[in-house]
C-alpha cells in the first residue's frame, strides 16, 4: 500500500469517528490556509536551500552545508509526532532511508517539536537525524509556516501539540513540506502543500535521487574527459 493510500485510509475512519463540529473545524481551517497565498511564498524547485544548523536528538548540531558535502540531502518538515499523519509519514521514511544511503543522500526530518515534548516510542529508533527547529526559524525561511487557527488549537492539543512560545508566535506550524537539495544547495523537487493529510510519496524521492546520481556520473566522465584532452 502507498504512503497516501494509507493516509487516506486513516483519514477516512477518523472522519467516521469524530464529532461532526471537529470536522467542521478542520475543514473551515483547510479552506482559509488553501486560499491564504502561503503557497506563492514558499522556497520551491530552483531556489535555494537556506543553510542551518539546527539540533538532533541528542542536542548535536546538524548543519546542511556540510551535509551537502557528501551529497544530496532530503529535507522533510513534519508538523510533530502527535500528528498521526506525520507519524506515518516518518515510517515510510525510514523504509526508504538506505535507498537514499546507497544513492549518496542523506536525510533529516525537521519540526518545531521539542525532543521533551514527543510522545511516541515507535519513532524513537528511526535511523535518519530528527531535528529541532526552536520557534520555526529554519521553516520560517522556507516560507512554510501558518498560525493554527483559535478553532483548531484545543483539538490539537488534546492530540498532544504544545505550544513552542508565547501568544500567537507559539502556535506557528510548518507545512508537511520535502525538499531535495542537490549537492550545490539547489532546491531540484519541492513537494508543498496546505492539505496535511496528504504527502510526498517515499518512491518519488528515490526515483529524484537515482536521476541525480546518473547526473552526477555525467559530469564526473566529461570533466575526466576534458582533463584527458588538456593533458
Amino acid at each position: 500500500m502507498t504512503l497516501n493510500a494509507q493516509l487516506k485510509a486513516f483519514q477516512r475512519a477518523f472522519a467516521e469517528n469524530a464529532d461532526s463540529s471537529v470536522l467542521r473545524a478542520i475543514s473551515r481551517a483547510d479552506k482559509a490556509l488553501r486560499s491564504s497565498g502561503i503557497l506563492d511564498r514558499c522556497k520551491k524547485a530552483g531556489d535555494r536551500m537556506p543553510d542551518f544548523t539546527l539540533p538532533d536528538a541528542n542536542g548535536r548540531p546538524v548543519t546542511l552545508s556540510r551535509l551537502l558535502l557528501r551529497g544530496p540531502v532530503v529535507v522533510s518538515f513534519y508538523r510533530g509526532d502527535w500528528c498521526d499523519y506525520c507519524a506515518l509519514e516518518l515510517s515510510a521514511l525510514a523504509g526508504i532511508h538506505q535507498d537514499i544511503c546507497e544513492l549518496g543522500a542523506s536525510l533529516v526530518a525537521i519540526s518545531s517539536q521539542s525532543p521533551d515534548t514527543r510522545m511516541r516510542t515507535d519513532l524513537l529508533d528511526l535511523p535518519f537525524s530528527m531535528l529541532w527547529d526552536a520557534k520555526a526559524k529554519v521553516a520560517r525561511r522556507c516560507g512554510i509556516t501558518y498560525t493554527v487557527p483559535a478553532a483548531l488549537r484545543p483539538i490539537y492539543s488534546g492530540a498532544g501539540l504544545r505550544p513552542h512560545g508565547r501568544g500567537e508566535e507559539g502556535w506557528r506550524l510548518p507545512l508537511p513540506a520535502t525538499y531535495i537539495a542537490d549537492w550545490t544547495g539547489r532546491i531540484v523537487l519541492s513537494w508543498l502543500n496546505t492539505d496535511y493529510t496528504s504527502r510526498l510519496e517515499p518512491g518519488d524521492i528515490v526515483t529524484t535521487l537515482s536521476h541525480l546520481r546518473r547526473q552526477a556520473a555525467r559530469f564526473h566522465q566529461q570533466a575526466a574527459g576534458q582533463e584527458c584532452r588538456f593533458e
